[in-house]
């Protein structure tokens, strides 16, 4: 059983609940003195504690997708890094393995669609990443040969997993139904995760001296995927969506970049990169660019561009709550349009997003076209 399947969060959970009932039960029959009443006391504190803790581990896991596997976990994986070559000529894309969707039928391409998990040589910005791509029913089917596709590009938060897209939010599934029930249009779907120079957090920033993570995500990625399927090329062909930092990222592209991204959705974003350790300087010290990637600063300041954003929150257990309103109420002026999903209540993880996503691919769904 996996790191991040339900089964063995359950089993956690269950383990946990069963000591602590134990360690009640049996606290009056080693209340007596001795070392061996003692050391079975401690012994059944330290188990039900190490219990506890052990499944609100692998919840927190589940939820945000810090580990993908228990190899990642305990430090076992030992593969060795593939040297890309980015010399003319070199696939932009390459294919590194397939998997099934998880919907029946799903090992047939033309009725479940396919995952493919490749790597993206961005020649520009010189950045190479891994992501997952889901190709849709339609992508198989002879009447679809000659059909090129809209896609939308998923992101995770940070540090996340691409992993986490693919099987904890089930965008595959998700976007598989929502098709089928003709409740948005065959779309492909590239999800990875923002940190594409880790352990280092860019904030999909290009950075003075640094990374250019924001020259991978508005020009390497999309060339690339375009050139190796059936994807349109122009902005309307185009959306993004993420969550928490990939959030902020996904504004951030479309709001910088209206030639790339026709449509943004930020699923608990925030509006402003934060600098810590993680990041280190991002602006190389320049006021002028930390302003720039102000997204607030930008609506203030900037012509407002002719895009759709959609942008989330909760009245309850989310912080970016005010900000929201505000980033809605300065944001609501032509060309640029608007949505929003305000929850009573929702915290910043995987259930809250969940609740949110079906209605996002639907509403992205509208705003791009084939």
């Amino acid at each position: 059983m996996g790191l991040t399947s339900m089964p063995v969060l359950l089993l956690a959970i269950v383990a946990a609940v069963v000591l602590f009932a134990l360690t009640i039960w049996l606290w009056p029959r080693l209340g007596k003195k001795g070392i061996g009443s003692v050391s079975a006391r401690v012994g059944m504190m330290l188990a039900t504690q190490l219990s506890l803790f052990a499944a609100i581990g692998l919840w927190a896991n589940q939820s945000f997708g810090f580990y993908g596997s228990w190899a990642d976990l305990f430090g076992q994986v030992k593969n060795e890094g593939v040297v890309v070559d980015h010399s003319a000529g070199v696939k932009r894309v390459q294919v590194v393995s397939a998997q099934a969707v998880k919907v029946p039928r799903g090992d047939v391409p033309r009725v479940g669609g396919k995952i493919e998990k490749i790597n993206i040589v961005g020649t520009e910005s010189k950045i190479s990443s891994p992501a997952y791509v889901y190709l849709p029913p339609e992508y198989f089917q002879p009447e679809y040969a000659n059909k090129t596709f809209p896609a939308s590009v998923a992101l995770t938060g940070y540090p996340g997993t691409a992993e986490a897209l693919v099987k904890g939010l089930d965008y595959p599934v998700r976007a598989h139904k929502l098709a089928k029930d003709k409740k948005m249009q065959p779309t492909i779907l590239v999800m990875m995760r923002p940190t594409v120079a880790p352990p280092r957090d860019t904030e999909c920033i290009d950075i003075p001296n640094g990374p250019q993570t924001e020259t991978f995500f508005t020009k390497d990625l999309r060339k690339a995927v375009s050139e190796h399927y059936r994807v349109g090329t122009q902005a309307k062909n185009w959306g993004i969506i993420g969550d928490s930092t990939g959030g902020y990222c996904a504004l951030k592209f479309a709001m910088r970049h209206p030639d790339a991204y026709s449509a943004a959705a930020s699923l608990s974003g925030y509006y402003k990169a934060p600098q810590d350790a993680t990041t280190g300087n991002l602006f190389g010290n320049s006021k002028k660019l930390e302003q720039e990637n102000d997204l607030l600063w930008r609506l203030k300041n900037k012509e407002l561009p002719p895009v759709s954003l959609l942008v989330t929150s909760s009245k309850k257990g989310e912080h970016n709550y005010k900000d929201t309103l505000k980033f809605i109420d300065m944001a609501s002026k032509s060309p640029t349009r608007v949505s929003s999903i305000i929850l009573e209540s929702g915290g910043h993880n995987f259930n809250t997003w969940r609740r949110e996503l079906n209605p996002t691919l639907k509403w992205m769904s509208s705003r791009l076209s084939a």
